[in-house]
């Protein structure tokens, strides 16, 4: 009751409380930073998506060489003939025949990935001493 009575005293007379009000947080000023972003590292998701006209011309020299394309069908890049072919041959191989080129494709064709043709040591080999 005592605290009730003196803190209505206090509001009588117009005096201040007696805990300090908060200060606001000083805003800091912060210079910006210029920072060239770096290159992104090449990961199999950002690596080249596009066969060169190159690799084309290989899948189609595959094509003809398996007799699913015509000669004169490579001369204007690859296009409709191209993929036409390609899907017949997907068919024949029992690959998903979506006319798209794809790893089990080229595989098939025999363009899949290139390895070193020397290799130092052959993996298999197993001398009689390690034995």
């Amino acid at each position: 009751c005592y605290a009730l009575a003196a803190s209505l005293a206090v509001l009588a007379y117009g005096a201040k409380p007696t805990t300090p009000a908060k200060k606001a947080p000083a805003k800091k000023t912060v210079a910006k930073k210029t920072t060239k972003k770096a290159a992104p590292r090449t990961t199999w998701r950002n690596r080249q998506t596009v066969p060169s006209p190159e690799r084309y011309k290989e899948i189609q020299d595959a094509l003809v060489a398996k007799g699913y394309l015509r000669t004169e069908d490579t001369a204007s890049g690859w296009n409709q003939s191209s993929m036409d072919a390609l899907k017949r041959f997907q068919t024949d191989q029992k690959i998903d025949n979506s006319g798209k080129i794809n790893s089990l494709s080229l595989i098939a064709l025999g363009l899949g990935p290139k390895h070193d043709a020397n290799p130092t040591k052959a993996p298999d080999a197993v001398s009689q001493q390690d034995r």
